[in-house]
């Protein structure tokens, strides 16, 4: 099987809680990542900012324990279920995904 990485060289990596199957965050990695990762029982990703390594919780604590990693039928995302140990997000909050936008028009959607 071979994962489609994208002209960069990333795949977006999808991380959620499996005990509660809430998503965590999204993140990127690559092939050496990946490998990490899997041999590792860690979370590894690749930062686009810092072009470097990281591995979730090194300097924070907040340590994500890799309990199955999934792929989808594309073969261009990753999916990773993970034993989450403090915050997943860098501002402190549990999820990344912490914020919403104003409630849509609903007058535009179907009955």
């Amino acid at each position: 099987m071979e994962m489609k990485y994208g002209t960069d060289g990333l795949i977006p990596a999808v991380v959620q809680d499996v005990e509660n199957g809430e998503v965590l965050m999204l993140a990127y990695m690559n092939e050496e990542a990946l490998k990490r990762t899997l041999t590792t029982g860690r979370a590894w990703f690749w930062s686009r900012s810092r072009q470097e390594f990281w591995c979730k919780g090194e300097t924070s604590g907040n340590r994500q324990y890799v309990r199955e990693v999934q792929y989808d039928c594309d073969l261009d995302a990753i999916l990773i279920k993970v034993l989450q140990i403090g915050p997943a997000c860098h501002t402190g909050e549990r999820s990344c995904f912490y914020r919403s936008f104003e409630k849509a028009k609903t007058d535009l959607l179907p009955d």
